[in-house]
């Protein structure tokens, strides 16, 4: 063992808010596999398909691109590009040449892309459910709300 422990300012490993999160989100994300797998959905590509589907039905006139939606759903763009042709091979969703732009592709569900994502987003707010039953969901949504805002200081990446 090192001489002079870890040297955090945390009593306990239960006691480290980051730690905690880290826990947290690994029970979560196995939690959202879960209810995915039915689907044969990785989260990512729900993410992505289901982010699409709102879009396209509450700003039906939005020409979304890959790097719209990238940032819509705050994925990365170049993990973005590669989710979306998994998802276009897939017939879940399909890029149509931009009517202005001749490099851009604007992005829409297909009809089985759509019923795709509203049948797993049952089952993932199902499993939120579940797994949130133990906390005042309201709060912890806003607290999370907080740290999400605060991402563009500076230490985000």
């Amino acid at each position: 063992m090192a001489d002079g422990g870890l040297g955090s300012r945390f009593p306990a490993a239960s006691s480290s808010p980051g730690l905690l999160l880290w826990r947290v989100t690994n029970r979560w994300q196995a939690a959202m596999r879960a209810a995915l797998a039915p689907h044969e959905l990785t989260h990512v590509q729900y993410v992505l398909l289901a982010s699409l589907t709102w879009l396209d039905e509450h700003e039906p006139d939005r020409l979304v691109s890959q790097v719209e939606l990238a940032g819509f759903a705050a994925t990365d763009p170049m993990m973005t590009s590669q989710v979306v042709r998994s998802l276009e091979r897939g017939g879940l969703l399909e890029r149509l040449p931009h009517p202005t732009d001749g490099r851009a592709r604007v992005l829409r569900p297909t009809l089985e892309g759509a019923a795709a994502a509203r049948r797993a987003t049952a089952d993932v707010e199902a499993a939120d459910a579940a797994f949130f039953a133990e906390v005042d969901v309201q709060a912890f949504a806003g607290q999370l709300s907080v740290l999400a805002e605060a991402g563009d200081g500076p230490a985000a990446g």
